[in-house]
């Protein structure tokens, strides 16, 4: 297996996550929308490159940015809170066609627990589960891992995270003293950002592709109990929970990875 590998989107999870490659022996490529940030890249050992995926084309040197490596992370979100008029399916469209003439084999594309559906009796999913996200994100998502897993001139494995926190962010900060928050009985799907790095480094190292897993930390107490203790812990305004409407949601089942990677999650919740 070669050791050079690619990250398409350094931002909050890819930096810490080609760094850890680094560390563990890789040779890093990685991608940013921010040119300034080429030279943070570069302070940590990775090759930094301007790549920025649009619907129509992608501007910068994504082949260089692919060049040479057989691996290839996509962490690249749907963004569509911050640009409605984005097509996912177009611009990771246009992706492919660069990872179709270069030297990728494996791709681990971040997918997201979304493309499940919230429901009142709040089910266990596994990822044999129908994908039925409600939101346009999500739908977005589904299609883009569909093109992926089809694409028979490199193999994917799918990892499907559920909300994602570290130190530096946690959800209950952005609920903090906020009202008539919904959902209060629903479980809580979430994991933290150093299970993520681990998890996605044990699939690079057991060679897991062609392979989908839910990744998501145990247990999960519900939405009111969780972000009450957390913001009594943290001593910020703990937030008001709405209680007339019946809560929707799911829980999340990463026996699967847990299984095929031997797995302990570092954090719990």
């Amino acid at each position: 297996m070669s050791k050079q590998i690619s990250v398409i989107g350094c931002g909050w999870l890819g930096l810490p996550l080609a760094k850890q490659l680094v560390s563990d022996g890789y040779l890093v490529k990685g991608s940013t929308t921010t040119k300034s940030k080429i030279e943070t890249l570069k302070k940590n050992h990775i090759g930094g490159y301007f790549v920025r995926i649009l619907n129509e084309c992608i501007e910068g040197d994504i082949t260089l940015c692919l060049e040479h490596s057989k691996i290839l992370i996509i962490n690249v979100p749907p963004g569509l809170r911050t640009d409605s008029n984005s097509n996912y399916l177009k611009r990771i469209q246009n992706l492919i066609s660069y990872i179709e003439a270069s030297t990728i084999k494996y791709v681990i594309f971040i997918s997201s627990t979304s493309v499940y559906n919230d429901e009142e009796n709040f089910p266990i999913i596994t990822e044999e589960n129908k994908l039925n996200p409600i939101k346009e994100s999500g739908r977005q998502l589904v299609e883009v891992e569909s093109l992926l897993r089809a694409n028979n001139k490199f193999s994917s494995t799918i990892l499907r995270f559920s909300g994602l926190y570290g130190v530096d962010r946690h959800p209950a900060t952005f609920l903090s003293g906020k009202n008539n928050i919904n959902n209060p009985e629903a479980p809580v799907n979430f994991i933290h950002l150093d299970d993520c790095i681990s998890i996605i480094m044990l699939i690079i190292k057991h060679n897991l592709w062609n392979e989908v897993f839910n990744a998501s930390t145990i247990p999960h107490p519900t939405k009111k109990d969780y972000y009450t203790r957390i913001c009594k812990t943290l001593e910020i305004p703990i937030p008001n929970f709405e209680s007339e409407s019946i809560s929707k949601g799911k829980i999340i089942d990463a026996s699967k990875l847990v299984q095929q990677l031997n797995y302990t999650f570092k954090h719990k919740l």
